[in-house]
């Protein structure tokens, strides 16, 4: 497996907080109620009343079918000069409020989306490029001309005109229109960090790229797309919620219109009372049908996937962000996500008549000239340790030999010595071919190493082999305290590596993953991912490379990072636009936490129906059926107020609940029991708690206001 990532932090955020799965810090995320976009939302509300927008919403729908029926009820009796046109005039607005409101809940999802895709689109800017044509001859396009194979040259301060792929040349590349993070990252050809995207800017040297993308199609394009929600679908569980929801509205409804010939017959049978008006058994309908839900379903799962583009996360669909709060396994990738993601050198352990000076001394000297990480962390060790700093070697009087995967070491000739340093097997293997032998001591040493998860490095002069640097890959501060919380969230956690299974077992040991994957080909991290999907489990991997692409692509939460190839951005459902493997743990709290907020809403809705029913049917046969009086538990001091009470905290109650519903119910990493014992304890006895103080202020309001 090769995965390159950049640099991620050293350390997590702390642990002992549950939320820190959901990091406020950094989220580019605008105030809740920003003006801009509330003005935005605001006109959207009335634009979403056209019936046709409306249908995608039963609940609302029917609200406005009533609605607009008590207002042609209300002009028919205004002309009539009719009793009661006060009532109606406030029912038939309570009930356009009412509407409006849940419009503004959707509007206001939609206007933060809207807003991001503005600011993205600034970035857009025509552009000339530079086109290499026949024998390298080079001629000025505009980017809009450019098509999907045409290979451009970009330099230091230019834009780059279109998404591709490097197919020449290293530089360093700005790319904070994207990420918002101004840290340049480095574009090469071939490996894992070869993809550019189109509108940001190169910083230093030069490269080719070949484009991959025609106009329109562009990563960026497809950004604005999404973050506008042109492009989101319902997902499953919205669309089982909606059938729900519609199915418990067509009951309402029957029972409702079979209230009017019922109530008929009583006050005849009774001879007392009254047969309740069209815009009574209106307001019954909409209190009693779920429009707290209904009006706020769709802007859950809007502000899910804004929440998750505030973490720079792009999702490519609702379905995506959703899955991830059902994810059960986690695919972690060693390198980068568990580890730092470099080896550093931690120890030089001499074999016998070899002092640990003289090795360090060697070790050092043949990494002068190695510029990977593990050998500048070689020269610091040696320097801070031993006191030797790094000397300069001629290259008239050296030669440097450079890593190769087939000798598997590398090294210096300087001054009659050899020094190598490299793979146990391979420097036993230079040491004999000098006329030398291996010591028992160095095998003994390079296995103490592998079991407790580190890297034997061998060190040799010529024919002496001087002992072994333990490279270790160091676990990220607070990684075991992360995974606990994915623990106790029900997810358990596998890290996938290349190495052997004794090492990948020691770092797993260290880490506290659950179970590792080691020595893990494209093909093994596939099948691993089918035989958790057949057990009935939904997987979440990251990956960057076109090797990790058949992975991303299988699992049901793919991330793939934005530094990667654009095989991988392909198959991944997400894009982590700041290149941070971990990024993927917070992916999966922001799925619960749409989840949870689903479910805390659903169950609010239809517990504070119970509170408008003791209001409202009191109200509507007690003059008939006096011992029904005994309902009216609030004393609400007219059945005309009584009915307006509940329309009017019907219709408040949606728009108090929409910070709740864009900025998503606070979640806690807890067992599915848990997690239901508290929904049930705060959002379903609250939902049947909260109306009643709420329904008698506003019966005493209206009361005192002569309004009914």
């Amino acid at each position: 497996m090769s995965m390159t990532h950049r640099p991620a932090p050293a350390s997590l955020p702390p642990a002992d907080d549950a939320t820190s799965l959901l990091p406020q810090k950094g989220a580019r995320s605008r105030p809740l109620f920003d003006p801009p976009i509330v003005k935005r939302a605001l006109r959207e509300s009335f634009v979403k009343l056209r019936p046709r927008s409306l249908m995608k919403n039963p609940v609302m729908f029917v609200c406005e079918v009533v609605s607009a029926l008590v207002t042609v009820l209300l002009f028919r009796d205004l002309f009539r000069h009719a009793r009661g046109i006060g009532f109606e005039f406030q029912i038939a607005l309570w009930l356009w409020f009412t509407v409006l409101f849940a419009n503004f809940a959707e509007a206001m999802a939609e206007a933060r989306g809207k807003a991001q895709a503005d600011t993205l689109r600034k970035t857009k800017t025509e552009t000339q490029a530079r086109r290499v044509v026949e024998g390298d001859r080079i001629e000025l396009v505009a980017s809009s001309r450019l098509r999907a194979g045409d290979v451009v040259l970009v330099e230091a301060g230019e834009v780059i005109p279109g998404d591709g792929e490097v197919m020449d040349g290293i530089a360093s590349v700005d790319e904070s229109v994207i990420t918002g993070e101004s840290a340049p990252v480095i574009r090469e050809s071939g490996g894992d960090r070869s993809a550019v995207t189109g509108g940001t800017r190169i910083l230093s040297d030069q490269i080719r790229i070949r484009i991959s993308s025609n106009p329109g199609e562009s990563f960026l394009d497809r950004m604005i797309a999404l973050v506008e929600g042109a492009q989101r679908q319902k997902t499953p569980n919205e669309i089982a919620l909606n059938i729900l929801i519609a199915g418990l509205t067509i009951i309402f409804l029957l029972a409702v219109v079979t209230l009017q010939p019922y109530s008929a017959y009583a006050v005849i049978a009774a001879q007392a009372g009254h047969i309740p008006t069209v815009a009574v058994l209106v307001s019954l309908l909409v209190c009693l049908i779920p429009t707290t839900i209904g009006g706020l379903l769709s802007a859950i799962g809007i502000a899910g996937m804004d929440r998750v583009m505030q973490h720079n996360v792009l999702a490519m669909s609702g379905k995506a962000v959703e899955a991830s709060g059902d994810v059960t396994t986690l695919l972690l990738d060693k390198t980068g996500t568990i580890t730092l993601g470099n080896r550093q050198a931690v120890e030089f352990l001499p074999v016998e008549d070899v002092s640990a000076a003289e090795l360090a001394d060697a070790a050092q000297l043949s990494s002068l000239a190695d510029e990977t990480p593990e050998g500048r962390s070689i020269v610091v060790l040696a320097k801070n340790q031993y006191g030797l700093r790094g000397r300069e070697i001629p290259q008239h009087e050296a030669e440097f030999i450079a890593f190769s995967a087939y000798t598997r070491m590398s090294g210096v000739d300087w001054r009659a010595r050899k020094l190598r340093k490299g793979a146990t097997e391979a420097i036993a293997n230079f040491v004999r071919e000098q006329g030398g032998e291996a010591p028992p001591r160095l095998m003994e040493l390079s296995d103490r190493i592998s079991r407790h998860g580190g890297t034997p490095l061998a060190v040799a002069d010529g024919r002496r082999v001087l002992g072994v640097v333990h490279l270790k890959d160091i676990v990220k501060g607070g990684m075991r305290q992360r995974l606990e919380q994915l623990r106790a969230m029900g997810i358990r956690s596998v890290m996938i590596t290349g190495d052997n299974p004794l090492t990948a077992a020691a770092i797993a040991n260290e880490a506290g993953v659950d179970d590792f994957l080691a020595q893990a080909t494209p093909k093994d991290k596939l099948e691993y991912i089918k035989n958790e999907q057949r057990l009935g489990r939904l997987v979440a991997m990251t990956g960057d490379g076109t090797n990790d692409a058949p992975a991303l692509a299988q699992a049901d939460v793919g991330v793939a990072m934005n530094t990667g190839t654009m095989a991988a951005k392909e198959a991944g459902n997400m894009v982590d636009l700041d290149s941070n493997p971990t990024k993927l743990l917070e992916v999966v709290a922001i799925g619960k936490q749409l989840l949870i907020t689903r479910g805390a809403l659903t169950t609010f809705s239809i517990a504070n129906d119970i509170a408008k029913y003791f209001a409202i049917i009191p109200a509507m046969f007690a003059a008939t059926y006096p011992a029904l009086g005994a309902l009216n538990i609030m004393r609400l001091h007219s059945p005309a107020s009584a009915v307006l009470a509940a329309v009017i905290f019907n219709a408040l109650i949606i728009i108090a609940l929409v910070p709740l519903a864009l900025r998503g119910v606070r979640y806690k990493p807890q067992s599915a029991a848990t997690l239901l014992r508290r929904n049930l304890l705060l959002f379903g006895l609250g939902g049947i708690l909260v109306p009643f103080p709420g329904i008698w202020l506003i019966d005493r309001i209206l009361g005192l206001l002569h309004l009914a």
